[in-house]
């Protein structure tokens, strides 16, 4: 059955490749960038941002197709579109890969990380590279990590200890780790896509929920929570992800270079998603109607211990040495 995977495996890596080389000797490989968000968001301009360098630099070996809002596939099938080589690059948010792998939940734990600075350690450390292969068995390959910004809670009461989300709904992305967080809280979690969560929150659908400053100010939620706490209890990051039989079969030369204006392009969506998450935070402080609350080092800790149940529930299904590893990046911080 082995042998038979295995030669299965390297007749399509062959028949890629084969299609690869045909498309460079009569046109450039044509590569699907889609993703569900609007193409002024970090996502948005690093999408765009890859195909101008992809094709100043490689000129007519490669042509970049954006697809930005759902226009070619939407959050419910784009991964199966990939896994198909329908779409050779998306950018989901890591919670969405769950089905795929359990270890990525290691980003949605609450209050494991101390800070973005952590996160980034993690990520450039062994284990966070492992993770970007962890489900190549799925026809998905991970070429980086694209930041949207830590998580904050926003409210219609003031969440100040653990027990002040205790009976409230909260919008969340579907997430088993996610789930859990709320229902410790002894809130309720009620997943739901983003482009609905505005019109939940007014309607009372539900009264809270979890994103990051720009997240929150792009849509306008913070005109509907009066409360929110900056929490940076999680952070919402993407996974630049291909198909790896199509991925690996891009001739040598063009592959490196595309995955050198990669780290060029993830370097300016970072740098891009930090500044408007600053900037995003600063207009809702100073915006009419909405309380921004800063956690003591106290309240903070208090927090964390709450969602300690949280991680001891995941860290079978996670791997201890993974949680251990970004511990480690906070310990590195605090000494």
């Amino acid at each position: 059955m082995f042998k038979s995977i295995c030669a299965i495996a390297a007749g399509s890596l062959l028949l890629a490749s084969t299609t690869l080389h045909a498309a460079t000797d009569k046109g450039p490989i044509v590569i699907k960038f889609a993703h569900v968000v609007a193409d002024n968001t970090p996502k948005g301009q690093g999408a765009l941002l890859f195909k101008k360098l992809a094709e100043e630099r490689l000129g007519d070996k490669v042509t970049v197709e954006v697809y930005p809002n759902s226009t070619l596939y939407g959050d419910a099938n784009e991964l199966d579109a990939l896994a198909k080589n329908e779409v050779q690059l998306l950018a989901p948010s890591l919670a969405k890969f769950e089905k795929y792998t359990k270890q990525l939940q290691v980003f949605d734990l609450p209050f494991l990380f101390d800070d973005l600075d952590a996160v980034n350690r993690f990520q450039k450390r062994a284990k966070g590279r492992q993770l970007l292969r962890s489900m190549e068995a799925h026809n998905i390959v991970g070429l980086a990590y694209w930041h949207n910004g830590m998580k904050q809670l926003s409210a219609t009461k003031a969440l100040l200890v653990p027990g002040d989300a205790a009976g409230l709904k909260f919008r969340i992305q579907p997430s088993s780790v996610l789930e859990a967080q709320f229902n410790q809280l002894g809130a309720t979690p009620l997943v739901l896509p983003f482009a609905e969560v505005f019109e939940a929150l007014k309607s009372g659908k539900v009264q809270g929920a979890e994103n990051p400053w720009s997240n929150i100010y792009s849509k306008q939620l913070h005109s509907l929570q009066p409360y929110i706490t900056e929490t940076n209890h999680g952070v919402l990051d993407y996974m630049l992800v291909s198909n790896p039989r199509f991925w690996y079969a891009i001739p040598h030369q063009i592959r490196m270079e595309l995955e050198g204006i990669i780290d060029e392009v993830t370097f300016e969506v970072n740098r891009q998603a930090e500044a408007a998450n600053q900037a995003d935070r600063d207009r809702i402080a100073a915006a009419n109607g909405t309380q921004v609350i800063a956690l003591t080092d106290e309240q903070r800790d208090a927090w964390r211990q709450a969602m300690q149940p949280v991680w001891q529930q995941f860290e079978g299904v996670i791997g201890a040495d993974i949680m251990k590893a970004a511990q480690t990046v906070n310990r590195i911080k605090r000494d």
